[in-house]
C-alpha cells in the first residue's frame, strides 16, 4: 500500500467504535463509545479527533441492519407474490423448534398476514409464460400499500429466477406511481431457486433498506464527499451507493472484517501463506469465532433471526458471552453469563453509569486481569472503579456462599464454556481437528481469555495480534473491493461435463454482470466461479470452487472437490452417485489495501525495561498470584517470556497462563506456544 495513501477504518460494536487510521505509513489507532442512538454520532466525533479529512477512503464496518432486525425496528414493509403463495413465510420448512412439543410456537415473521399481497400471474418450471400479469390488480394493492404507510415493497414471483418479466413490470408500474416507496426485487437480490430462502432474503432486504439507506446518506453527508465503503457479510467491501440498495449484505458486516484482518496479519507473520487459524473475537456484546482452513470460509446460507439469509457469507458462530454479558442466579439457584449484555450504557458496574448486574469485565477486573491505569490507555473517559465491581460481585456471591473472587472466577468459567461450545461447532463438528490450528484472539476481551480456550481445546500454539481491540477495524482496510451474483442451473452434472460451452456462455454473462459493478476498471480485477453441487435427490448443496475458463477437465476437478467436501462435513461419499448441480455462483473482486509493517528491533533490549509492575491475579488452579506485567509497546521483536504474566496495552489485556512461552515476532504479534508438558 503506497504510504502517501490515508486510509481509516471504522467498526462499530455493541460498547465500542473502534477506529484505525492510516497515514505516512503508521497506524494509529482510538477507541470511543457506541452511540447506540446513532451511531454516525460515535464516528464523527472519532474522525475529527483524529483529523481525517484528507482521508481517500472510509471502510466502515457497521450494525445498522443487524440492529433493526433483532430490535425489529425495521421499515413497515409488504411482499407482493404470485397467487397462492402469500404464506411462504408462514409455512416455510415447516421445521419444529420445539420437537416433542405438540403445538408449536408461531413463526416469527416480518411481515404480517394484511400487508401481504398477491397477483396473478403464472410461470411454469421452465420459466415460460402460464398466466400473464394482471395489472389491473396492482391498483387495488397500491390502494392498500398507500393506507397502510408502507416505506418498502419486496417483489418474489414463483420461478422469476429463470424469468424477469413479471416482476419487472411491477417493478416499474410501482416506481411510476409510487417512487416514494422503496423496492426490493428477488432477481435482483437472489436469482436462485427455493421459494421460502428466496422470499424470506428479498423480505429482509426490503426490511432493512430505507433504514440503512438513511444512515448512509446521512453519514456520507456528514462526510463531505470523502469516499466510503462499507464492508459486506461475504468479507468484501462494497460502495456505499450500491450497499444503500443491498441492506441484507450488510448483517454480518462488523465480524466479517475481523476474519479478514485475523487472515491478512497471520499471512504477513511467520505462520504461513496458508495460516491454518481458529479466529476468537471477544467483543462487550458477544463473541464471533470462525475456522480457516488455510483460506477465509463462505457459506451461501445463514440464520439471521430465525429466517434464513441465503447471501454470501463468513461463516462465523456468534454466542451471547462477552465483556458486558452480565451474570445473575436464576430461580434454580444457578449461577448464569449471558446472552443479555450491559452494552455501551449503562455498561458493566465498573464504569458507573448505573450498572447493577456484575459482568465478565467486572469479574476480570476482581480478578486482577484488568488495570484501570492501563485501560483505554487511563483514560478519564472510561475510568474502572473496582471498589463497585467488588461489592457487586460479593453480593451476587451471597446467593452462591462465594465469595466475589470465586465468584468472579465462576463466571469466568461460565463464559469460556459458553465460547468453547462455539469452538467445538465451527471444529470438531465440522470434521476439523483444533489442535492442528492457531487460535487468532481479538476483541477487546478475546486475549484475556484464549488460554483458557485453547487448554480446554487442546491448541498448541496463539497469534495474538499487535492491535488485537482494533483488529476488526483493520481487517476493513485490508479486505478486497468484492461483488458477486449467483444464477439457477438446476442440470445433472454430467451434461453440463458433456456441454461445457453451455455453461461457459453464462459464466461469460455473469462476468460482465459483476465487472460491470466494480467502481473502476483495474488490471488486477480477479474472477472466482463455483458451483452448488449435491447427490441427486438431496436437499441441501456444498459451494464447490470451479476452475476458469470452463473446460470439462475442470469441472471434473470441481466434481473431486465435492466429494471431498462431502467427506469431510459428512463422513462419507461416493463418487458412483449421480451429482446435480443447483447453482452458479461469480465473484468479481480488486486486491484491498496490504500493511507492509516495518520490522521491529532485531537486537532487544533488556526485557526487564517492559515490565512496568507486578500484579496479584487470581486463577482456577492456583489462587492468587504475584505476576509480572509488560507494557506491549516496550516489548521488542526477540523477547520471550513464561506465564504467568500479563501484557497491557490501550485496546487489550493479554493473560498469559501458567506454562505458555510467549515470543515476540517482528511485526509485534505475541506468539504463544504451550509448554513441553503440554500433553500431561
Amino acid at each position: 500500500m503506497s504510504p502517501g495513501r490515508i486510509l481509516v477504518g471504522i467498526d462499530v460494536g455493541g460498547t465500542f467504535t473502534d477506529f484505525v487510521l492510516f497515514r505516512d505509513g503508521q497506524v494509529r489507532i482510538h477507541k470511543t463509545a457506541t452511540t447506540i442512538g446513532d451511531q454516525s454520532q460515535a464516528i464523527i466525533e472519532g474522525l475529527e479527533l483524529l483529523q481525517t479529512a484528507a482521508a481517500d477512503a472510509i471502510i466502515h464496518g457497521t450494525t445498522v441492519a443487524t440492529n433493526a432486525l433483532l430490535e425489529r425496528r425495521g421499515a413497515r414493509t409488504a411482499l407482493i407474490t404470485t397467487e397462492g403463495f402469500a404464506d411462504v413465510l408462514s409455512i416455510g420448512r415447516q421445521n419444529r423448534p420445539q420437537l416433542y412439543a405438540l403445538a408449536q410456537p408461531p413463526r416469527s415473521h416480518l411481515i404480517p398476514r394484511q400487508h401481504r399481497f398477491e397477483v396473478t400471474e403464472r410461470l411454469n418450471s421452465a420459466g415460460k409464460v402460464l398466466t400473464p400479469l394482471n395489472e389491473q390488480e396492482l391498483e387495488n394493492i397500491a390502494v392498500q400499500i398507500a393506507e397502510a404507510d408502507i416505506e418498502s415493497i419486496a417483489l418474489c414471483l414463483l420461478f422469476s429466477f429463470l424469468n424477469d418479466t413479471h416482476e419487472r413490470q411491477i417493478s416499474q408500474w410501482f416506481a411510476k406511481r409510487m417512487p416514494e416507496v422503496h423496492q426490493t426485487l428477488s432477481v435482483d437480490v437472489l436469482p436462485e431457486y427455493r421459494e421460502f430462502e428466496r422470499t424470506a432474503t428479498t423480505v429482509i432486504n426490503a426490511y432493512v433498506q430505507p433504514l440503512v439507506s438513511r444512515y448512509l446518506v446521512t453519514l456520507s453527508r456528514a462526510l463531505s464527499g470523502q469516499t466510503l465503503w462499507i464492508m459486506q457479510s461475504n468479507g468484501g467491501t462494497l460502495a456505499a451507493e450500491q450497499a444503500a440498495r443491498l441492506g441484507a449484505r450488510m448483517v454480518l458486516s462488523g465480524p466479517a472484517g475481523g476474519v479478514v484482518g485475523a487472515m491478512g496479519l497471520a499471512r504477513q507473520s511467520e505462520i504461513s501463506e496458508a495460516p491454518h487459524l481458529i479466529t476468537l473475537d471477544m467483543g462487550g456484546t458477544s463473541t464471533d469465532v470462525a475456522l480457516c482452513p488455510g483460506h477465509i470460509p463462505q457459506t451461501s446460507e445463514s440464520t439471521i433471526c430465525d429466517l434464513p439469509l441465503r447471501l454470501p457469507s463468513i461463516q462465523i458462530q456468534t454466542v451471547g458471552a462477552g465483556g458486558g454479558s452480565m451474570a445473575h442466579v436464576n430461580r434454580a439457584g444457578v449461577l448464569r453469563v449471558g446472552p443479555e449484555s450491559a452494552g455501551a450504557d449503562p455498561g458493566p458496574v465498573c464504569y458507573n453509569q448505573g450498572g447493577i448486574s456484575p459482568t465478565v469485565t467486572d469479574a476480570n477486573l476482581v480478578l486482577g486481569r484488568l488495570r484501570p491505569d492501563y485501560f483505554l490507555g487511563g483514560s478519564r473517559s472510561r475510568p474502572l472503579d473496582e471498589a463497585a465491581a467488588h461489592s457487586a460481585l460479593a453480593n451476587l456471591g451471597c446467593r452462591l456462599s462465594l465469595s466475589a473472587e470465586e465468584t468472579a472466577l465462576g463466571i469466568i468459567r461460565i463464559a469460556n464454556a459458553t465460547m468453547e461450545r462455539a469452538l467445538r461447532r465451527v471444529s470438531v463438528e465440522q470434521g476439523y481437528d483444533p489442535r492442528s490450528y492457531t487460535l487468532v484472539p481479538f476483541g477487546g476481551a478475546g486475549p484475556l481469555h484464549a488460554c483458557d480456550l485453547s487448554e480446554a481445546l487442546d491448541i498448541r500454539s496463539i497469534l495474538v495480534p499487535r492491535h488485537p481491540g482494533i483488529l476488526s477495524a483493520m481487517g476493513l482496510l485490508m479486505a478486497d473491493v468484492s461483488t458477486d451474483t449467483s444464477q439457477a442451473i438446476i442440470r445433472p452434472l454430467a451434461e453440463i461435463i458433456r456441454q461445457p460451452d453451455l455453461l461457459g456462455e453464462r459464466v461469460q454473462e455473469l462476468k460482465r454482470q459483476v465487472a460491470a459493478r466494480l467502481p473502476t476498471r483495474r488490471t488486477d480485477c480477479r474472477i472466482a466461479a463455483s458451483l452448488d453441487l449435491r447427490y441427486t435427490g438431496q436437499s441441501y448443496e456444498i459451494t464447490s470452487p470451479m476452475p476458469l475458463p470452463v473446460t470439462a477437465t475442470g469441472l471434473e476437478q470441481t466434481l473431486r472437490g465435492f466429494h471431498e467436501a462431502h467427506h469431510l462435513r459428512y463422513g462419507h461419499s461416493n463418487a458412483e452417485l449421480p451429482v446435480e448441480c443447483v447453482t452458479l455462483r461469480i465473484q468479481a473482486s480488486h486486491p484491498g489495501a496490504r500493511f507492509a509493517q516495518p520490522a521491529a528491533d532485531a537486537n532487544p533490549t533488556d526485557l526487564a525495561d517492559a515490565q512496568v509492575y507486578t500484579q496479584s491475579i487470581w486463577l482456577a488452579d492456583e489462587g492468587a498470584l504475584e505476576v509480572p506485567c509488560y507494557d506491549r509497546g516496550r516489548l521488542q521483536a526477540g523477547h520471550s517470556f513464561v506465564g504467568p504474566a500479563l501484557v497491557v496495552q490501550y485496546d487489550t489485556t493479554v493473560a498469559v497462563n501458567p506454562r505458555w512461552q510467549a515470543r515476540i515476532d517482528p511485526w509485534g504479534n505475541i506468539l504463544l506456544d504451550y509448554g513441553a508438558d503440554h500433553a500431561a
